[in-house]
């Protein structure tokens, strides 16, 4: 995990982002313990109520949970929780951006499709 002090970004939203990443990934599988705050705030040298901050984001949206006296484990159906969550933003962030910038170049739906199909072909090629 790596904070990034010259990004607008809050600390903790970037920690809470770092842990769902981690869980999505593999790193922590579902109904594993993750790190402790204060492992975490020890390991990234901040305070350990800004890393339980951001933990608290991911117990709201129920991807971790505590377990009294043991610590923050990530819940079952985790990962499709935060898949569900990044395909939300996903058009959001992206599919709506590039359609209305298409809609300004006066591209078609087709020019769209074409184009997004040159993506997937010359991104199979560089592999």
């Amino acid at each position: 995990m790596k904070i990034n002090t010259n990004i607008d970004k809050p600390i903790f939203i970037q920690i809470a982002e770092q842990l769902e990443d981690s869980i999505f990934t593999g790193i922590f599988p579902e109904e594993t313990k993750i790190p402790s705050t204060n492992e975490i705030s020890a390991l990234l040298n901040i305070n350990p109520h800004t890393v339980l901050k951001g933990m608290n984001m991911l117990v709201d949206e129920e991807i971790i949970y505590k377990k009294r006296g043991l610590g923050m484990y990530v819940k079952d159906g985790a990962v499709k929780k935060i898949r569900q969550k990044r395909q939300s933003q996903f058009y959001n962030q992206y599919v709506a951006a590039l359609i209305e910038e298409a809609s300004k170049l006066q591209m078609t739906k087709e020019d769209v499709i074409k184009l997004i199909e040159r993506g997937y072909e010359d991104g199979l090629n560089s592999d």
